[in-house]
């Protein structure tokens, strides 16, 4: 449920998917197929953004399209489960631009990072400057993305067969 209190219909469902699909759809676009006037769209799409439901727009860029990019996944370990070193940790990396992703998970790590470099020496310097010389970094091991099979940032709206 949005922020603002309002209830997502069937429309919004509809709606933020063919956003997360490829949000440069004009509104008329977008409306013709939710069934909605460009008007009526360019409202939910506000609400969606006051609500923070929507972030932000952005574009992706395809990995296997000439790029010269080395994707990472790292598996990150802290030294202590205090909250202060979550937030130090967090922060760092948070402020680092070749930080893709970070989650927090449950297991053996502490942390999953995705780290986009533009080749093995910045990926080295980016891992020691973010990981390896990190304090409170136990240890950390890293995956290296041999073939980007399948990305995607896109995000279900509602559980599977609810209507």
């Amino acid at each position: 449920m949005p922020r603002d209190g309002k209830v997502l219909d069937d429309v919004d469902h509809r709606l933020l998917a063919l956003l997360q699909e490829d949000s440069g759809r004009t509104l008329g676009a977008l409306g013709e197929l939710v069934g909605l006037s460009a008007s009526a769209v360019q409202r939910r799409v506000e609400r969606y953004r006051a609500s923070g439901i929507l972030a932000r727009y952005v574009a992706v860029l395809e990995p296997r399209r000439g790029l010269d990019v080395l994707l990472a996944i790292c598996l990150v370990t802290l030294e202590r489960e205090s909250g202060h070193a979550h937030e130090e940790f967090r922060r760092r990396l948070l402020a680092a631009p070749e930080v893709q992703q970070l989650y927090n998970v449950s297991g053996d790590s502490d942390y999953v990072v995705v780290l986009a470099t533009t080749g093995m020496a910045h990926h080295r310097e980016v891992a020691d400057r973010l990981l390896k010389d990190a304090p409170n970094v136990r240890r950390y091991s890293t995956l290296f993305v041999l073939d980007p099979v399948r990305t995607g940032s896109a995000l279900p709206t509602r559980r599977e067969g609810e209507d």
